[in-house]
């Protein structure tokens, strides 16, 4: 992975800025500065439309490997694929959100 490239986004990106990467639904999260630590980037999965732009607003931040493990552990889960199952029969269908920007190769 091009570590200039990721250099470059944490010392000039925007906060909460998104770079996109060659995998689709993967992105690099800018996070601002807060109570005295400074900015940091993480990982944010966030489904992406045909148009290859995030759906949500805002997907699922992953701050480091730790959380990584937790999600997937939690999104293997059995049950959630149940409940999620259910959750589809009761909810209206709704839009996605749109987003652009840089596209890093991983």
């Amino acid at each position: 992975m091009p570590d200039d490239k990721l250099s470059e986004f944490l010392k000039n990106g925007k906060d909460w800025s998104r770079l996109r990467t060659s995998v689709p639904g993967i992105f690099v999260l800018k996070l601002p500065a807060y109570r005295g630590s400074p900015s940091r980037l993480a990982v944010e999965v966030n489904p992406v439309g045909e148009d290859g732009l995030p759906m949500k607003r805002r997907g699922l931040v992953i701050r480091d490997q730790s959380e990584l493990r937790e999600f997937v552990e939690l999104l293997n889960e059995g049950k959630l694929q149940k409940l999620m199952e259910e959750l589809e029969r009761v909810n209206p269908k709704g839009k996605v959100a749109q987003g652009g920007g840089d596209v890093l190769e991983i």
